[in-house]
């Protein structure tokens, strides 16, 4: 009987961590060229989606419906707007964005910018809505 529990408990373990994955961000670059910005997905799941991003020249204002969006800066630096907040933005600064927050940003150096971006609850992409097209 212990050794089918220890199985079961093993087989259970297994598949949680299955999903389980560890990479440096350090090293990712873009998969393709491209004009502004990049996107490469990391993982997802039915709470959260996380993404790295590369932007060369700005991001239009805009918010999510229905989602939070935690940005860390990676690399570069930039101007974001926040609601109505305006701050620069570098490399080893979090933000934090409530669902409804209006934000953009624009990059400030030659060089892109690269950032991880943490959305919650799962995204599709769906429910980001640009304020020009409103």
């Amino acid at each position: 009987m212990r050794t089918f529990l220890v199985s079961i408990m093993f087989i259970a373990f297994s598949s949680l961590c299955a999903g389980q994955q560890f990479r440096s961000l350090e090293d990712l670059a873009p998969s393709e060229a491209y004009d502004n910005i990049h996107v490469q997905k990391l993982d997802d799941d039915p709470l959260t989606t996380s993404y790295v991003i590369w932007v060369k020249q700005s991001v239009k204002e805009h918010f999510h419906a229905a989602h939070t969006e935690v940005v860390y800066i990676l690399e570069g630096k930039g101007t974001m707007t926040l609601g109505e907040e305006e701050r620069t933005i570098q490399k080893g600064d979090y933000v934090f964005i409530p669902k409804g927050t209006h934000h953009s940003v624009q990059v400030l150096k030659d060089e892109p910018m690269k950032v991880l971006s943490i959305q919650t609850p799962q995204f599709d992409g769906s429910d980001r809505v640009f304020v020009d097209q409103q």
